[in-house]
């Protein structure tokens, strides 16, 4: 449908959809909104482009097919990708509450809301310390030459053998190798070990050998730890009225340095090679279901459905925004970024296998072994190599911290909504900080010598498969249970228009049809996860398996504990108890409360436009009903 159709005029954006407010003035006094929408939209687009665009995606493609794996990623981005990250905005947007609050859309399944708190938990502990790993590499670049570049370090050893070695620098350990000599010996690749590669494994991270075995805490990584959570507490610390002016540069500059990663890398030799590696199709591969499984899993994650972030930051949107409109523009950004990011990686590695006489495959890699080990050594074969350093590492913490402040908003919304008095409102800084010291206390493990195998075991395991059951358990939930005709009349309220229709159809069948395909992907391609050549012991595995199921029991739990709770004199009378929406559920404040929200008794002049959905006992809508008392309960909780 087009915006003008029906009998809702269309609403202009500056506004917030309210002709006679000024449009700076924030609608909802108490939570606050967004400075302006660029805020949202960059925050959101800062949210979903992360480290993953960077070192997952480009890898994905080269063993995917290349060419031929963007068809099906783009096949996945309109039916599943783009039709979830509206339906989580338009949640967020319509209820102004965090991901707990919005679930007086149906009580029984809050405990979705919780699993999404619990998987954001996890991500905002280990993703902080990619970033303060990034923020080491960081400092480390300040200087004339990058202590990944030779082999003449105390920690190297004998089996190091650097691209750059040249007859003026010796190394202890060996003589220096003749130009000819070096495709020979890479050519045994097991006995060379990159400087870059020793660099990060004997020095950054002075790796045990166990993931039992801790070690000692790496002081200077727990050093950056902490400054890396001091700027995200900073940064948040006004909510989204701060953030929402730090992603003015933290959502844009990744951009200019990865235009000038890229205009670096096309004019190296051998830069060819390597695009055309990434880029040609092998089009016999799209017949593979593990194709179109990697490339649903990869718009799946990559966006951040389920993770929480998207209902929060939504959630402080002006009520009419046109959450349809950005959910496009963001999807799409976020994959473009990704095949973009492609293009700047490649060109590298296509000029290192060019310089060292190997096929492109033999540097490739992904995760933090491209980020911490690969693209490192190929930074110490430009010239002025620090500072391309310098900007690769700025542009990775930057990535990363985007995506680390809609994790910690969405924890800090969550409690500060949840509690709901003012007393909390006020002291939402003080939330803010204990949150993220929390978070740094947690983080301290993964600082430690088996750091990397616990952050990889967190990475594997915390947020997979569950981000899946916790997202097809919502598109139901909003589908089935509530149902789709009240939704999309909830929409028309707030937009003025209803779905489109292609959305109404993914939503209600192609969307869980491919997040179930996903699943049952995920369990039959599921293999135990290894670190180079470092098989993760059985107790290890077994704790990532009760990481991923520690978010999922959440909704199992909070069902049966709302299923008790609730008056019925049947079982179903109950169950319907349980799941028909509590009495609070609506746009938050009362003027938009028309047609079935509508209050049934006319608010008094002292109560002001705003109604406190947060507490029934004080709201203008009349708590009646079986399940009343239990309403009144749950806003105290």
């Amino acid at each position: 449908g087009s915006p003008t159709e029906g009998p809702f005029p269309p609403v202009s954006l500056e506004q917030g959809g309210l002709p006679l407010e000024a449009t700076k003035k924030d609608q909802n006094l108490k939570r606050g909104n967004w400075g302006n929408q660029i805020e949202f939209v960059l925050t959101s687009v800062g949210y979903a482009v992360g480290l993953g665009n960077v070192w997952r995606f480009p890898y994905l493609c080269y063993r995917n097919g290349g060419g031929a794996f963007m068809f099906p990623y783009f096949i996945m981005l309109i039916f599943c990708g783009i039709p979830l990250f509206f339906m989580e905005l338009s949640f967020g947007q319509f209820a102004s509450q965090g991901c707990l609050g919005v679930w007086r859309i149906s009580p029984m399944f809050k405990g979705v809301g919780y699993g999404m708190m619990v998987v954001s938990t996890y991500i905002g502990i280990y993703y902080n310390v990619v970033i303060c790993i990034a923020f080491y590499y960081f400092f480390s670049s300040m200087t004339p030459v990058l202590p990944w570049t030779y082999c003449n370090n105390p920690w190297n050893t004998p089996d190091c053998m650097s691209v750059l070695d040249n007859p003026n620098i010796t190394n202890g350990s060996q003589p220096p190798a003749l130009p000819g000599n070096v495709s020979q010996a890479l050519n045994q690749t097991l006995k060379r070990t990159s400087p870059s590669e020793e660099y990060w494994r004997l020095y950054v991270l002075k790796l045990s050998d166990d993931i039992g075995n801790f070690g000692e805490v790496r002081l200077p990584l727990l050093g950056c730890l902490g400054v890396s959570w001091v700027v995200v507490f900073l940064c948040l610390i006004r909510g989204v009225k701060s953030s929402g002016k730090v992603v003015y540069f933290t959502a844009t500059f990744p951009y200019v340095v990865l235009t000038i990663l890229f205009i670096r890398g096309v004019t190296l030799e051998g830069a060819f090679t390597g695009i055309m590696y990434y880029l040609t199709p092998q089009w016999d591969k799209i017949l593979e279901a593990k194709v179109w499984g990697d490339a649903a899993s990869q718009i799946f994650y990559s966006l951040g459905c389920a993770w929480g972030g998207l209902v929060t930051m939504a959630s402080y949107n002006k009520f009419h925004n046109n959450c349809y409109r950005d959910s496009v523009i963001i999807s799409i950004t976020n994959c473009a970024t990704s095949v973009y990011a492609g293009f700047v990686i490649f060109s590298i590695l296509g000029f290192m296998a060019n310089h060292l006489g190997v096929d492109v495959s033999r540097v490739a890699d992904h995760g933090p072994g491209l980020a911490f080990v690969a693209y490192p050594e190929a930074l110490t074969l430009l010239p002025i190599a620090p500072l391309w350093s310098l900007l690769f590492f700025f542009m990775l913490i930057l990535l990363g911290l985007g995506t680390q402040f809609c994790l910690l908003e969405t924890l800090v919304t969550a409690i500060v909504d949840e509690v709901g008095n003012e007393w909390i409102l006020q002291k939402k800084t003080y939330v803010t900080l204990g949150v993220a010291v929390a978070g740094f206390l947690l983080g301290i493990p993964l600082t430690s010598q088996a750091g990397i195998y616990w952050l990889l075991l967190m990475d594997n395991y915390a947020a997979s498969f569950s981000l899946v059951i916790i997202s097809c358990i919502m598109c139901v939930s909003i589908m089935y249970i509530y149902g789709h005709q009240n939704y999309f009349q909830d929409i028309r309220m707030m937009l003025g228009f209803p779905p489109p229709l292609f959305f109404q159809i993914c939503w209600r069948f192609v969307s869980p049809a491919i997040i179930f395909f996903i699943l049952i992907f995920s369990v039959i391609q599921y293999q135990p996860i290894t670190y180079n050549q470092y098989q993760y012991p059985s107790w290890a595995v077994a704790i990532g398996f009760l990481m991923a199921l520690s978010s999922v029991i959440c909704i199992p739990l909070y069902a049966l504990f709302q299923f008790c709770r609730t008056d019925g004199d049947t079982l179903l009378q109950r169950l319907k108890n349980a799941t028909k929406p509590s009495r609070d559920w609506g746009p938050a404040l009362l003027e938009h409360r028309t047609g079935r929200y509508a209050p049934t008794i006319a608010p008094s002049p002292e109560d002001g436009l705003e109604v406190q959905p947060l507490h029934p006992d004080k709201a203008q809508i009349p708590m009646v009903g079986s399940n009343g008392s239990s309403r009144l309960q749950d806003s105290r909780i």
